[in-house]
């Protein structure tokens, strides 16, 4: 048995070596994470080229395309976030956005969608989960979670719930360190574990997050922990499927090779984003008694392949997914606050470490006759926005305290203040001169030009927050 099925190596746009991921996939690895990509064309040949070289009759290419093409292809729409669907409180918007999902990721040649996120929102500092969640509320999660599973599927492509069993309480990224989280079990069970049970029935996949929960087990992480995958998921919850660990090159687990046996003797069926996967498969092949691993993790991929419907069902695309459902999704809090043509407004760009455009946004006032002016000139209102969101080892989210900062004594300035979030929804909850709060969260072209249109009231904001204050 060829014990590269095992393994599903990350390949990093502008990163990976293309003649190592040559190499992998000509070994028979089961599939490859992809990341970023300058084009959908460049997406496209590089998996043509990992399918034409690899011996197994369907190499799975997978991808963490939770919000779209967007956030990973140069160019590419971004799908509306979690949060955002969260807040309309309606499952058909999620059962879309999976269907939305799955066409775009069909489209080129992605057929594992690792989606949807069912970690609470609950802790505002997490710095990797946030927008990601549907909810703090656990019913809501897991109604939302379900829909967006079932869809994926009827949609044409797998899924993967994660992060099993739920670390939306954590304040450590797991990307950087391990986070530990004080949960017994009794709480879990009402809580975080909720979303995962209701939407087993219905995942292809379950990722274990890579967190330490001490009164489950106290040594070793999710991830590589024989109670949480074999005794709590697979025969406490009943879950016969495939088992993910999270990506191995992650700084949570120390010694990739180590952690990738200990996650097999555990209960896992596959070995995802090492650092270095050729060394981790030269490293398995001086292993004994593994077969038995790859013979029980290749039964269930062909499972899962030929779970796959013959006849997919089409979505929407993102911009009219995101076109015909954004206003269900947008919340407003304080004062109506409104823009009119021919005000003077001040404007202030926050949190954008990513350098998101918040051209459609300006544009859409601007082209109302608004007159769109620097923070530090005189003006009738203030409006701040902010990109401020998750991204994997950057290690914070929210605005820094030199941000809110500034927009404390921006808000003292002018006589009226609007914050309009594209990102996070936190950490303006103490600025008490805001008089206007606008959550999008989700910088897509269609939610700016709908926050735009909501300030000049020419749409209703119609959602409601997802989230509450921390029990």
């Amino acid at each position: 048995m060829n014990i590269n099925r095992l393994i599903y190596p990350g390949f990093w746009f502008g990163k990976t070596k293309i003649e190592e991921a040559l190499e992998l996939s000509a070994r028979g690895v089961g599939g490859f994470c992809i990341y970023g990509g300058s084009s959908k064309k460049e997406v496209q040949d590089l998996i043509a080229s990992l399918r034409a070289v690899s011996p197994l009759k369907h190499l799975f290419i997978c991808a963490d395309y939770e919000d779209g093409l967007g956030r990973w292809i140069e160019g590419e729409s971004w799908v509306l976030s979690n949060m955002a669907v969260g807040a309309s409180g309606q499952a058909e918007v999620a059962y879309q956005k999976g269907l939305t999902l799955a066409q775009e990721a069909r489209q080129i040649g992605v057929d594992w969608v690792f989606a949807p996120v069912l970690d609470l929102c609950d802790e505002p500092q997490n710095p990797i989960v946030n927008t990601r969640s549907f909810s703090a509320n656990p019913a809501l999660a897991a109604q939302m979670g379900t829909a967006l599973c079932q869809c994926l599927k009827d949609g044409g492509v797998l899924n993967s719930i994660k992060h099993f069993p739920g670390h939306g309480r954590t304040t450590q990224d797991s990307h950087l360190a391990l986070p530990s989280l004080a949960r017994t079990l009794e709480q879990l069970q009402k809580n975080e574990l909720l979303p995962f049970q209701k939407a087993l029935p219905v995942a292809d996949s379950v990722m274990i997050g890579h967190l330490l929960l001490p009164s489950l087990d106290p040594v070793n992480p999710a991830s590589l922990s024989p109670f949480v995958i074999t005794d709590l998921l697979k025969k406490q919850l009943g879950f016969n499927k495939l088992i993910f660990t999270d990506a191995l090159c992650m700084k949570a687990i120390g010694d990739e090779k180590q952690a990738a046996l200990q996650a097999l003797r555990a209960g896992a069926h596959i070995l995802l984003a090492a650092e270095d996967s050729l060394a981790l498969s030269d490293f398995l092949q001086t292993q004994t008694g593994l077969d038995v691993f790859a013979l029980e993790s290749a039964r269930l991929q062909d499972n899962a392949f030929f779970s796959l419907p013959a006849q997919p069902k089409q979505g929407l695309s993102a911009a009219a997914f995101n076109q015909r459902y954004v206003s269900l999704c947008a919340v407003q809090q304080g004062d109506s606050a409104s823009i009119k043509p021919g005000m003077r407004v001040a404007y202030e760009e926050l949190g954008n470490e990513e350098n998101l455009a918040g051209e459609p946004f300006v544009r859409a006032l601007e082209e109302a006759g608004v007159c769109l002016v620097s923070s530090q000139e005189k003006a009738d209102i203030l409006i701040a926005v902010s990109f401020s969101n998750y991204k994997a080892f950057k290690g914070h989210i929210n605005l820094s305290a030199r941000e809110k900062e500034k927009l404390a004594t921006l808000c003292k300035v002018y006589p009226q203040s609007i914050f309009v979030s594209f990102g996070s929804p936190f950490g303006t909850e103490e600025i008490q001169a805001l008089n206007s709060r606008l959550y999008l969260f989700s910088p897509a072209r269609e939610a700016q030009i709908c926050a735009a249109n909501i300030l000049l009231k020419k749409q209703k904001p119609e959602g409601k927050i997802p989230f509450g204050p921390i029990e």
